[in-house]
């Protein structure tokens, strides 16, 4: 019988931010891994005091649960210097631009497996999948089981009304590439059915470059996996993030540059959720090729405004018969549409590729400084 009484209560967008290492990385940084930016974005955060953040605590469960720990908190210096950098950039972004009140869910768990994030019983078709457990690294929490973070941080969520998803996952499935694109299809499914609010914005981010283990194409073709992904899933998009690491990055698995990471999320939210389609969020993507002599002509979509630099520009190989990649001349052909690839170790062309290495950062662009995404046109 005794009354009620909420106070500081917001009406607003809610997301739900999710993934591995690169999405709960604090604003503050970890250990060598900084955050670019990060004390001026600390500072500047308590004029933000209607972006609510929410972070929910690491826990596995081998049976859906009902209830998460966490608590919903006002941005301010001590709470956004602990909350996913990415989250909160995102979050920030987008109460800048529609001047409402904006919470951040972040569910989030360093190196684990896109597999754990899902139901096991949704898993068993994958043919190269053991549904009773997961390869671990050493070092790992032992998260990785299967569906055991979807039982613990997902499915007590649902209850809880949201605008979308943002996912930033996948750097534990490289090596593992060939049946992501289904499996995370399979999971944005599972997690749109469970909220049972129609198809939810799904906005992915790019797995950053990175030296893996392998032939030195393993986290390209995870990345070509996550670009099918976005192609495949209904209202979703994916964020490049091919050109926001430093040359000394190449062994950092955290690029510093999660500013970026947070503009890009919000630019592809205010696009395709909100409808502001002046706001651009996809630089050009590779359609089709033409080959003429020893040259290769490449065509984009998202080539409205043409594309920088005119010349200098880096990150392309070409190839021959022989399957051997070479260092490649690029240049903007002028007055046309199309980018003239060649090399003079290859006079008869075959196959173009663009920043398909594990580390390898471009500079082509399109529209508004947005960055080309990662090609090949071949399937070797």
């Amino acid at each position: 019988g005794e009354p009620v009484v909420l106070r500081n209560v917001l009406i607003g967008e809610v997301w739900l931010c999710s993934g591995q290492s690169n999405m709960e990385i604090p604003v503050q940084g970890g250990r060598d891994c900084p955050i670019e930016h990060s004390l001026e974005i600390i500072a500047e955060s308590a004029q933000y005091p209607d972006v609510r953040l929410f972070s929910v605590k690491i826990d596995g469960g081998l049976t859906p649960r009902e209830d998460v720990t966490g608590a919903w908190c006002e941005a301010s210096p001590a709470t956004v210097k602990t909350f996913s950098a990415v989250g909160y950039l995102f979050g920030r972004n987008l109460r800048r631009a529609l001047g409402v009140p904006v919470g951040i869910i972040n569910s989030s768990c360093g190196g684990t497996w896109i597999e754990a994030w899902f139901p096991a019983e949704l898993q068993k078709h994958f043919g190269d999948f053991d549904p009773a457990s997961l390869p671990t690294r050493e070092g790992q929490s032992g998260m990785t089981t299967v569906e055991i973070l979807y039982n613990g941080m997902i499915y007590p969520l649902h209850n809880f009304a949201i605008k979308g998803f943002c996912w930033y996952q996948g750097e534990s499935n490289v090596g593992h590439h060939k049946a992501y694109a289904d499996r995370l299809e399979t999971m944005v499914k599972a997690w749109r059915d469970l909220w049972g609010q129609g198809e939810l914005p799904f906005y992915i981010v790019e797995i950053a470059p990175y030296l893996y283990e392998g032939d030195g194409t393993s986290g390209a073709r995870l990345r070509e996996a996550q670009f099918k992904a976005s192609r495949e899933i209904p209202s979703s998009g994916i964020v490049c993030t091919n050109d926001l690491v430093y040359p000394y990055e190449d062994t950092q698995i955290h690029p510093c540059r999660k500013e970026e990471v947070g503009q890009r999320l919000a630019y592809m939210a205010l696009n395709r959720t909100y409808g502001y389609t002046d706001i651009l969020c996809e630089g050009p993507v590779y359609r089709e090729m033409r080959i003429e002599g020893d040259e290769v002509l490449l065509f984009f979509d998202n080539d409205d405004s043409g594309f920088s630099p005119w010349y200098g520009i880096s990150g392309f190989e070409i190839a021959g018969e022989d399957r051997v990649f070479h260092p490649a001349e690029a240049r903007v052909l002028p007055g046309e549409k199309c980018i003239a690839v060649k090399s003079p170790a290859v006079q008869v062309p075959v196959a173009v590729r663009y920043c398909f290495r594990d580390f390898c950062p471009g500079n082509l662009t399109g529209s508004r400084n947005l960055p080309a995404y990662p090609f090949r046109t071949d399937n070797w």
